[in-house]
């Protein structure tokens, strides 16, 4: 008998699902490419692939339990010169135009580290634990479970969406959805 399926298990299915589809979406881009941006209004490549792991990294492991995001504990604010706190939420356009990104390499590394540590906690977390709450900006007081499903894989696949977007403008294949 099989167990029944439960919303920590979708919730680390998707979640796995999204971090692995935007590591794969950047593996072949040139630091060019990674850090293009098609026009003046949007964001590059590498910003919406950073900021959708960051914000999971900082959510899951900081907002939820006040520990250590992996963004400080491997201190790839230093190491690749980005910003120590900010992931992007909020940051005013042209100070997030102006990041530029580490080779994709190294940044689905990154991607990929965030993935391996949240999605076993997602799937562990108890039903009271995902209905407690905590406040997050700018969103406000929302419970775990809104947080996971709003923020990380709505927002997320939002950002993903754009990634496709922007490798058809790059001349590759989109992302296939």
């Amino acid at each position: 008998m099989t167990e029944p399926l439960t919303l920590q298990h979708f919730y680390g299915r998707y979640v796995r699902s999204l971090l692995t589809e935007i590591a794969e979406a950047i593996a072949d881009l040139s630091d060019d490419e990674l850090n293009r941006r098609s026009h003046e209004d949007c964001n590059s490549i590498g910003f919406d692939a950073w900021h959708v792991a960051r914000t999971a990294d900082n959510l899951v492991h900081f907002a939820f339990d006040r520990e250590r995001p992996l963004w400080l504990s491997q201190g790839l604010d230093e190491t690749w010169g980005l910003p120590k706190v900010d992931q992007g939420t909020g940051m005013a356009p042209p100070d997030a135009h102006a990041l530029r990104f580490p080779p994709a390499a190294e940044l689905t590394g990154y991607i990929t580290a965030v993935r391996d540590a949240i999605v076993p906690r997602i799937e562990a977390m108890t039903d009271e634990y995902l209905a407690s709450t905590t406040t997050i900006r700018p969103h406000g007081e929302l419970s775990k479970a809104q947080i996971i499903g709003q923020v990380i894989i709505n927002h997320g696949n939002n950002h993903l969406g754009m990634i496709s977007t922007e490798r058809t403008l790059l001349g590759k294949s989109g992302l296939g959805f």
